[in-house]
């Protein structure tokens, strides 16, 4: 069995959570609790240029508020 989050034939969905981690994920497969759909079913490629281009700081959320002072 290949690895599902691997497949450039598949299709993805782009999640993120309420630290604004983003995650591809198999558009087959259900969204776990805690994540919601910021980038629709796409190609792999797309979801992940998608993710390239907006999140561009890898800290928490909660983190990132702290260090710059919010």
């Amino acid at each position: 069995m290949s690895n599902p989050f691997e497949d450039d034939d598949a299709t993805y969905l782009v999640l993120a959570n309420s630290e604004n981690q983003h995650s591809l994920w198999p558009a087959h497969l259900d969204v776990p609790d805690g994540w919601s759909v910021v980038h629709p079913r796409d190609t792999r490629q797309a979801c992940l240029d998608y993710v390239e281009r907006t999140w561009t700081d890898m800290r928490p959320a909660t983190l990132a508020r702290a260090m710059d002072g919010r």
